[in-house]
């Protein structure tokens, strides 16, 4: 294999579609739809997040960039990052674990919503660290009008970087995407 394969991370299923967990696979969709397939493998895993490592057996890890939504990042923003841990992210941790590297590429996309002082004493995502039932409720929700606004704004940006990579290597898109 001398090529990249793209992989976006989501959920199977059309009930998943439009939601934050499913941003990782969005943007490979569009790369696909935009880009011939000679310039990269596109690979959407038919399996659930927690299972993603299923689809990227057999990916030597310098081929593989991985797309996918991240919470610790705002909404509208994004990092291109090399040989780093899952940060929590299960999907993620799959795919470290059937790899066997951390040593490939991903695409982290931003999906937190603003900071807004929570009303009580529970946490939001919105307002600090959500507990498990609080976060999947908030990665399987359907995106408010202006949170999908906000991924299809970022989706040009991220579409040229991973142009970038293919053409130009990960350093060159790094340093002209990372501090967007």
């Amino acid at each position: 294999m001398s090529a990249y394969c793209i992989v976006g991370l989501g959920n199977p299923g059309t009930e998943y579609d439009d939601t934050p967990h499913n941003t990782g696979k969005f943007m490979a969709e569009l790369f696909s739809k935009k880009y011939e397939e000679k310039k990269a493998k596109i690979i959407l895993p038919s399996v659930f997040m927690n299972q993603s490592g299923k689809a990227v057996k057999g990916i030597p890890a310098k081929w593989l960039i991985l797309l996918h939504d991240d919470i610790d990042l705002p909404l509208g923003k994004f990092k291109i990052v090399f040989n780093r841990g899952s940060g929590g992210h299960k999907g993620v941790e799959s795919v470290i674990r059937a790899i066997g590297s951390q040593k490939f590429l991903r695409i982290r996309i931003g999906i937190c919503p603003p900071k807004k002082p929570a009303r009580n004493a529970t946490h939001s995502v919105a307002g600090g660290k959500p507990n498990h039932r609080e976060l999947m409720k908030f990665l399987t929700h359907k995106f408010k009008p202006s949170e999908s606004a906000a991924i299809k704004k970022i989706s040009k940006k991220i579409l040229e970087a991973l142009e970038t990579i293919i053409t130009e290597g990960p350093e060159k898109a790094m340093t002209l995407y990372n501090n967007n």
